[in-house]
């Protein structure tokens, strides 16, 4: 195991294009099914964003499970995916107590992502520690957004997982999965991948659980804007969906997200770009990088 004295190292083009991605097939099952869980029937556009991020960046195949009365218009308004509809409570949260509907989903997807658009704690927690039984063994899972809140209290749930599991936190999630208050340093990001097993991604920072972390060099003040995690945890999603292992996908994910705001800091100005402009830039991005 490596020590937590690994030095940090900078994550440039230059080291991505000699860490190549693996190939692809021809066929969208051959670059990976993603399954995004989330959108409460207030916020269905986060999972909306991290689905169609995992589309941007390569994956091949993409379900969206959302709040009931969202999934209509999901699936209008996302022509792309196919859209399954989630029971909720009468104020609009997804249940977690209720997976039936995505249960076969849950066991045949390659990537799942459970958390952008959900909005209760406690439902959050029961669809988390219900899904977990139902992924394959070679499933990889991503958490983000009300899943990341929720953590503390499953870390023997997601044990499992080990080497399968990312971490997206921002901020403020990043301290409440160690119980504390954080500036978010290397060695804290370092603490949060040993601590659940995970490759992490957080405040321009990628770590894994052996101690290695790496610094990303793009990205600056535009990113921090609603639905700007969520891309990143879809394209994270999509890189993995692709047949990469976690800590080189969640390494080329955090490159391409924070360059493509650099794209749009050129095009459009520092402040002011959407989330939803991402999207555009992260295919261009990985063309710029030869993958």
């Amino acid at each position: 195991m490596r020590a937590l004295s690994t030095p940090v190292r900078d994550l440039t083009p230059v080291l991505l294009r000699g860490w190549a991605l693996p190939s692809v097939g021809d066929s969208k099952y051959s670059r990976g099914q993603v399954l995004v869980v989330g959108g409460a029937a207030r916020t269905p556009g986060a999972a909306q964003l991290a689905g169609l991020a995992a589309l941007r960046v390569g994956a091949g195949h993409l379900t969206l499970a959302v709040a009931s009365t969202a999934a209509v218009p999901m699936a209008v308004a996302t022509p792309e995916a196919g859209v399954i509809g989630l029971p909720q409570t009468d104020s609009g949260s997804v249940l977690g107590a209720d997976l039936e509907a995505i249960k076969d989903d849950l066991g045949s997807a390659d990537v799942v992502v459970i958390g952008p658009g959900l909005d209760d704690a406690g439902h959050t927690r029961d669809l988390v520690r219900r899904a977990l039984p139902l992924l394959s063994d070679e499933a990889l899972l991503v958490l983000d957004a009300y899943a990341l809140g929720i953590l503390p209290d499953l870390v023997d749930d997601v044990a499992p997982l080990a080497g399968r599991l990312v971490l997206t936190p921002n901020v403020a999630e990043a301290g409440r999965l160690l119980g504390r208050d954080l500036d978010v340093v290397e060695d804290d990001v370092r603490e949060i991948a040993r601590t659940y097993h995970a490759v992490v991604s957080c405040q321009g920072l990628v770590a894994d659980a052996d101690g290695a972390c790496w610094r990303i060099g793009a990205g600056q003040i535009g990113l921090a804007t609603s639905g700007s995690g969520d891309v990143l945890a879809g394209a994270v999603a999509g890189i993995l969906a692709r047949g990469t292992e976690p800590t080189q996908a969640v390494c080329w994910a955090s490159h391409i997200h924070a360059a493509a705001g650099d794209r749009l800091a050129v095009s459009v100005g520092s402040l002011g770009f959407l989330a939803s402009e991402l999207l555009a830039e992260l295919p261009r991005v990985l063309v710029e990088l030869g993958a």
